[in-house]
């Protein structure tokens, strides 16, 4: 049987949903629920687009549906940010060093997919 090869970006966006699950629920703990719901909905939904594009219908939606996963890390960043600054808040530089690496990624696979259609 041959093995697939691993799609880096699908890796780290549900690694990153499995972390933000587990910061949302110290949240909860903590009766942090505003900032646990909204940071549990855009830190999961990366994932989610990013693993929906895999099955996209053409480069096109591809390319839309890698384009919204990217504004799901611009409001998870927002989140995190506000945790970051907020008194008694867990740590976040974790969640921003993963984030940042998907960010990355992401920036990268929408530029290359965008010069294939050219």
């Amino acid at each position: 049987m041959i093995e697939a090869k691993e799609n880096i970006i699908v890796s780290k966006s549900i690694r990153f949903s499995l972390l933000v699950i587990k910061y949302c629920e110290a949240l909860e703990k903590e009766r942090k629920f505003v900032i646990a719901n909204q940071l549990l909905k855009s830190g999961t939904s990366i994932g989610a687009n990013v693993f929906e594009a895999q099955h996209s219908e053409s480069k096109a939606d591809f390319i839309h549906k890698m384009k919204i996963a990217m504004k799901e890390v611009n409001e998870t960043s927002y989140w995190l940010t506000l945790c970051e600054q907020s008194d008694n808040y867990p740590p976040v530089a974790e969640l921003k060093q993963e984030l940042d690496s998907i960010f990355k990624i992401t920036s990268k696979i929408i530029a290359s997919s965008k010069n294939s259609l050219k």
